[in-house]
């Protein structure tokens, strides 16, 4: 009884979360190129099968031969009466499997087999974290800060790593090694040394995927988040609208005492979040996109999809914001093109996508 064998490859199958009965497939694979490689010549066109008992762990090796009237290859083919004396309802044309096991085989080619096994394991596993993850694109993981190379960022995400290329990174994040993370998974890539995980904290779907898991009504799609625009790490607008009426979409989101924006918030590492209602009525909607500004009128041009908006005089540079950003946010949001005057007719332009 070589039960041991048996218990060892469920051990493995369990640390590599790979089902049991591809792991013992990997063996069979393994010991049946060991076996080609130590008894038969490389020019060989012998069908090799070898297979591992499931119960017991004892190995048998098996070649496979057609049978024929005439045998022009003894790899291959077995006579007539040569097979009659394995097998007695056997016929022409069929195929028989004839056991050649040599003495001790299973210790010596499991040996020589090790190479391939582990070959075929790391293979296998990396599918794993491959389906995982691609299962995965567009969604949120968590992970904990590992390394720097260079300006790039690496993730531990347990049986994998995450790669957090420089554009991906969020300069006031000051990400510590050992510091747990949440990152938004942007692509995975099959490369010669496993899965690659290209992970980000500065796209834009980072920012809805964090309130999709903070605020339940989005979840249950009471809740729709239409539109985001964002400049990581230091402000963000987010659009929201609700299904049903009973509902406050953008009440849903703050939540609490401001607990579920906090969190995201936090999560952001401080980075300024607002929040404001979706409009269908593009005047409507630019209003609420340029606040905490006070517009006074907006004057939508359906042609050019411009929007022309009033301020009052003291209300332009809070309309703007601090380097144009509440005014470029606004047009991200809205994706109008917004020309800011004051009441007194001073004019800022801020072009489509700035």
């Amino acid at each position: 009884m070589k039960n041991e064998l048996v218990e060892a490859l469920s051990q493995i199958a369990r640390e590599k979360n790979l089902p049991f009965e591809q792991v013992l497939e990997f063996i069979e694979s393994g010991l049946a190129a060991a076996y080609r490689r130590d008894f038969l010549s490389p020019t060989s066109l012998a069908k090799i099968e070898v297979t591992l008992d499931r119960k017991t762990g004892e190995v048998a090796v098996f070649t496979k031969k057609t049978v024929v009237k005439k045998v022009e290859d003894d790899a291959t083919e077995i006579s007539l009466k040569e097979a009659k004396k394995l097998a007695e309802e056997v016929g022409e044309g069929d195929e028989l499997k004839i056991e050649v096991t040599p003495p001790g085989f299973g210790r010596i080619a499991a040996q020589s087999a090790k190479q391939v096994i582990a070959q075929k394991l790391r293979e296998a596993e990396r599918d794993l974290v491959y389906n995982e993850f691609s299962s995965r694109i567009n969604d949120i993981v968590t992970g904990m800060v590992h390394r720097y190379e260079g300006k790039s960022l690496f993730i531990d995400l347990g049986r994998t790593e995450g790669y957090l290329p420089p554009s991906e990174q969020v300069q006031r994040d000051h990400l510590r090694p050992g510091q747990r993370v949440k990152v938004y998974v942007m692509d995975v890539r099959k490369t010669s040394k496993g899965p690659q995980i290209f992970v980000s904290r500065a796209h834009p779907n980072f920012l809805k995927r964090l309130f999709e898991l903070e605020v339940p009504e989005i979840g249950s799609n009471i809740v729709e988040l239409r539109a985001t625009a964002r400049e990581p790490g230091y402000r963000s607008k987010i659009a929201v609208w609700s299904r049903d009426p009973r509902v406050d979409a953008v009440g849903a989101c703050v939540g609490s005492r401001g607990q579920r924006v906090q969190a995201v918030v936090d999560e952001l590492r401080g980075e300024k979040i607002d929040i404001i209602p979706w409009n269908d009525d593009p005047a409507q909607f630019i209003t609420k996109a340029l606040s905490p500004a006070r517009v006074s009128k907006v004057v939508i041009d359906e042609a050019e999809h411009s929007a022309t908006v009033l301020v009052p005089e003291q209300q332009l540079s809070l309309a703007i914001g601090r380097e144009g950003q509440n005014a470029r946010l606004a047009v991200k949001l809205t994706g109008w093109r917004i020309d800011i005057k004051s009441e007194s007719s001073q004019e800022v332009r801020i072009p489509h996508g700035a």
